[in-house]
Protein backbone atom coordinates (compact mmCIF):
# COMPACT_ATOMS: atom_id res chain seq x y z
CA UNK A 1 0.00 0.00 0.00
CA UNK A 2 1.46 3.62 -1.21
CA UNK A 3 1.16 5.75 2.29
CA UNK A 4 2.88 9.30 0.97
CA UNK A 5 1.06 11.38 -1.52
CA UNK A 6 4.18 11.95 -3.25
CA UNK A 7 4.55 8.10 -3.84
CA UNK A 8 1.17 8.06 -5.06
CA UNK A 9 2.02 10.82 -7.41
CA UNK A 10 5.79 9.28 -8.65
CA UNK A 11 3.23 5.86 -9.08
CA UNK A 12 0.74 7.20 -10.85
CA UNK A 13 3.48 9.20 -13.42
CA UNK A 14 5.45 6.01 -14.23
CA UNK A 15 2.36 3.75 -14.55
CA UNK A 16 0.45 6.38 -17.09
CA UNK A 17 3.44 7.14 -18.56
CA UNK A 18 3.91 3.18 -19.41
CA UNK A 19 0.65 3.60 -20.61
CA UNK A 20 0.33 5.97 -22.68
CA UNK A 21 3.39 4.87 -24.51
CA UNK A 22 1.32 2.05 -25.35
CA UNK A 23 -1.57 3.96 -26.55
CA UNK A 24 0.02 6.09 -28.64
CA UNK A 25 1.13 3.69 -31.40
CA UNK A 26 1.19 3.76 -35.14
CA UNK A 27 -1.82 2.58 -35.88
CA UNK A 28 -3.95 5.53 -34.24
CA UNK A 29 -2.38 7.34 -37.20
CA UNK A 30 -4.77 5.34 -39.49
CA UNK A 31 -7.34 7.83 -38.60
CA UNK A 32 -9.24 9.66 -41.15
CA UNK A 33 -9.31 12.82 -41.13
CA UNK A 34 -13.24 12.87 -42.76
CA UNK A 35 -16.44 10.26 -43.20
CA UNK A 36 -19.12 9.21 -40.72
CA UNK A 37 -20.04 6.71 -37.94
CA UNK A 38 -22.91 5.06 -37.34
CA UNK A 39 -24.89 6.54 -34.22
CA UNK A 40 -25.98 2.80 -33.34
CA UNK A 41 -21.86 2.72 -32.83
CA UNK A 42 -20.99 6.00 -31.53
CA UNK A 43 -24.15 5.53 -28.98
CA UNK A 44 -23.31 1.78 -27.73
CA UNK A 45 -22.32 1.46 -24.30
CA UNK A 46 -18.56 1.96 -23.60
CA UNK A 47 -16.09 1.69 -20.85
CA UNK A 48 -17.21 4.48 -18.72
CA UNK A 49 -20.87 6.09 -18.50
CA UNK A 50 -21.17 9.05 -21.02
CA UNK A 51 -22.93 12.28 -19.03
CA UNK A 52 -25.04 13.98 -21.62
CA UNK A 53 -26.25 17.63 -21.40
CA UNK A 54 -29.68 18.73 -23.18
CA UNK A 55 -32.66 16.56 -24.25
CA UNK A 56 -32.84 13.14 -25.33
CA UNK A 57 -35.32 13.97 -27.79
CA UNK A 58 -32.81 16.76 -29.52
CA UNK A 59 -32.16 16.82 -33.33
CA UNK A 60 -28.71 16.69 -32.78
CA UNK A 61 -26.29 14.82 -30.99
CA UNK A 62 -22.62 16.08 -30.50
CA UNK A 63 -20.10 13.56 -29.51
CA UNK A 64 -16.87 15.81 -28.33
CA UNK A 65 -13.64 13.67 -28.05
CA UNK A 66 -11.23 15.95 -25.72
CA UNK A 67 -7.97 15.38 -24.01
CA UNK A 68 -7.88 17.91 -20.95
CA UNK A 69 -4.35 19.25 -22.10
CA UNK A 70 -4.73 20.20 -25.45
CA UNK A 71 -4.83 24.12 -25.64
CA UNK A 72 -7.47 23.75 -28.71
CA UNK A 73 -9.96 22.12 -26.70
CA UNK A 74 -9.37 24.39 -23.48
CA UNK A 75 -10.21 27.35 -26.27
CA UNK A 76 -12.96 25.47 -27.72
CA UNK A 77 -14.73 25.59 -24.18
CA UNK A 78 -14.07 29.21 -23.19
CA UNK A 79 -15.08 30.36 -26.58
CA UNK A 80 -17.36 28.55 -28.36
CA UNK A 81 -18.95 25.76 -26.15
CA UNK A 82 -20.98 28.80 -23.81
CA UNK A 83 -22.71 29.63 -27.04
CA UNK A 84 -23.14 26.06 -28.05
CA UNK A 85 -24.73 25.65 -24.65
CA UNK A 86 -27.04 28.75 -24.56
CA UNK A 87 -28.03 28.40 -28.02
CA UNK A 88 -28.49 24.64 -28.71
CA UNK A 89 -27.89 22.32 -25.60
CA UNK A 90 -30.36 24.82 -23.55
CA UNK A 91 -33.26 24.93 -26.02
CA UNK A 92 -33.75 21.27 -26.83
CA UNK A 93 -32.06 21.30 -29.97
CA UNK A 94 -28.19 19.32 -29.25
CA UNK A 95 -27.37 16.75 -27.02
CA UNK A 96 -23.62 17.00 -26.35
CA UNK A 97 -21.33 14.80 -24.33
CA UNK A 98 -17.67 14.87 -23.84
CA UNK A 99 -15.57 11.76 -23.84
CA UNK A 100 -11.69 11.15 -22.51
CA UNK A 101 -9.38 10.92 -25.13
CA UNK A 102 -6.47 11.89 -23.21
CA UNK A 103 -2.87 12.00 -24.93
CA UNK A 104 -0.67 12.06 -22.09
CA UNK A 105 -0.41 10.94 -18.19
CA UNK A 106 -1.46 14.16 -17.32
CA UNK A 107 -4.29 14.43 -19.08
CA UNK A 108 -5.62 10.81 -17.73
CA UNK A 109 -5.01 12.40 -14.46
CA UNK A 110 -7.20 15.07 -15.17
CA UNK A 111 -9.49 12.93 -16.39
CA UNK A 112 -9.88 10.40 -13.57
CA UNK A 113 -10.05 13.49 -11.14
CA UNK A 114 -13.38 14.48 -12.80
CA UNK A 115 -15.16 10.97 -12.82
CA UNK A 116 -14.22 10.89 -8.96
CA UNK A 117 -15.93 14.18 -8.39
CA UNK A 118 -19.16 12.36 -9.34
CA UNK A 119 -21.86 14.51 -10.42
CA UNK A 120 -19.87 17.41 -10.55
CA UNK A 121 -18.07 15.91 -13.49
CA UNK A 122 -19.31 18.62 -15.85
CA UNK A 123 -17.92 21.62 -13.61
CA UNK A 124 -14.47 19.45 -13.09
CA UNK A 125 -13.65 19.57 -16.54
CA UNK A 126 -14.83 22.82 -16.98
CA UNK A 127 -12.80 24.23 -14.09
CA UNK A 128 -9.35 22.35 -15.58
CA UNK A 129 -9.97 23.84 -18.92
CA UNK A 130 -10.52 27.24 -17.94
CA UNK A 131 -7.17 27.04 -15.65
CA UNK A 132 -5.58 24.65 -18.20
CA UNK A 133 -2.15 26.84 -18.30
CA UNK A 134 -1.93 27.20 -14.44
CA UNK A 135 -1.34 22.89 -13.64
CA UNK A 136 -1.83 21.53 -16.92
CA UNK A 137 1.80 23.06 -18.32
CA UNK A 138 3.10 24.01 -15.34
CA UNK A 139 6.69 22.66 -13.64
CA UNK A 140 4.93 20.55 -11.78
CA UNK A 141 1.47 19.76 -13.53
CA UNK A 142 0.00 17.16 -10.61
CA UNK A 143 0.98 19.59 -7.55
CA UNK A 144 -0.73 22.12 -9.49
CA UNK A 145 -4.25 20.04 -10.44
CA UNK A 146 -3.69 19.07 -6.67
CA UNK A 147 -4.00 22.45 -5.66
CA UNK A 148 -6.74 23.06 -8.29
CA UNK A 149 -8.95 20.26 -7.25
CA UNK A 150 -8.45 21.02 -2.84
CA UNK A 151 -10.08 24.32 -4.04
CA UNK A 152 -13.23 22.82 -4.83
CA UNK A 153 -13.75 20.31 -1.95
CA UNK A 154 -12.05 17.14 -2.90
CA UNK A 155 -10.06 15.78 0.04
CA UNK A 156 -6.36 15.11 0.13
CA UNK A 157 -7.04 11.40 0.81
CA UNK A 158 -9.67 11.12 -2.37
CA UNK A 159 -7.53 12.76 -4.73
CA UNK A 160 -5.07 10.13 -4.04
CA UNK A 161 -7.23 7.42 -4.17
CA UNK A 162 -8.52 8.75 -7.41
CA UNK A 163 -5.28 8.21 -9.07
CA UNK A 164 -4.60 4.63 -7.59
CA UNK A 165 -7.79 3.43 -8.92
CA UNK A 166 -6.74 1.08 -11.30
CA UNK A 167 -10.15 0.00 -12.77
CA UNK A 168 -10.67 3.94 -13.65
CA UNK A 169 -7.48 4.11 -15.08
CA UNK A 170 -7.98 1.38 -17.42
CA UNK A 171 -11.59 2.34 -18.09
CA UNK A 172 -10.21 6.29 -19.28
CA UNK A 173 -7.52 3.89 -21.68
CA UNK A 174 -10.17 1.95 -23.06
CA UNK A 175 -12.11 5.04 -24.01
CA UNK A 176 -9.04 6.09 -25.86
CA UNK A 177 -8.60 2.86 -27.49
CA UNK A 178 -12.03 2.63 -28.82
CA UNK A 179 -12.29 6.09 -30.41
CA UNK A 180 -8.98 5.90 -31.68
CA UNK A 181 -9.46 1.80 -33.43
CA UNK A 182 -13.17 1.83 -33.92
CA UNK A 183 -13.94 5.79 -34.86
CA UNK A 184 -10.47 6.88 -36.21
CA UNK A 185 -10.28 9.86 -33.70
CA UNK A 186 -6.45 11.25 -34.59
CA UNK A 187 -6.41 14.44 -32.63
CA UNK A 188 -8.64 16.53 -30.62
CA UNK A 189 -11.19 18.01 -30.26
CA UNK A 190 -12.57 15.78 -32.55
CA UNK A 191 -16.50 15.88 -32.89
CA UNK A 192 -19.30 13.41 -33.90
CA UNK A 193 -21.94 15.39 -34.93
CA UNK A 194 -25.54 13.22 -35.92
CA UNK A 195 -22.53 10.30 -36.54
CA UNK A 196 -20.30 12.79 -38.87
CA UNK A 197 -16.74 13.58 -37.57
CA UNK A 198 -15.48 17.11 -37.38
CA UNK A 199 -12.09 17.76 -36.32
CA UNK A 200 -10.97 20.74 -34.91
CA UNK A 201 -11.95 23.80 -32.22
CA UNK A 202 -14.99 25.16 -34.03
CA UNK A 203 -15.40 28.80 -33.69
CA UNK A 204 -19.38 30.08 -32.96
CA UNK A 205 -19.91 30.40 -36.48
CA UNK A 206 -18.01 27.41 -37.89
CA UNK A 207 -20.57 25.46 -35.14
CA UNK A 208 -23.25 27.21 -36.64
CA UNK A 209 -22.79 26.04 -40.28
CA UNK A 210 -22.79 22.42 -39.00
CA UNK A 211 -25.72 22.72 -36.94
CA UNK A 212 -27.62 24.72 -38.97
CA UNK A 213 -28.70 22.89 -41.94
CA UNK A 214 -29.45 19.39 -39.92
CA UNK A 215 -32.03 21.70 -37.39
CA UNK A 216 -33.76 23.50 -40.72
CA UNK A 217 -34.14 19.40 -42.19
Amino acid sequence: MISSPLKTRRAFLETAGLAAGALLLPGAALAQANGSVPMAELMAEGALPDVWEGSKDAPVTIIEYASMTCSHCAHFHETTYPTLKSKYIDTGKVRFTLREFPFDPIAVAGFMVARCAGDKRQAMIGLLFSQQKNWAFSDKPLQGLTTLVRQTGMSQEKFDACLQDKALYAKVNDVFEKASKQFRVDSTPTFFINGKKVSGALSPAEMDSQLEPLLKG
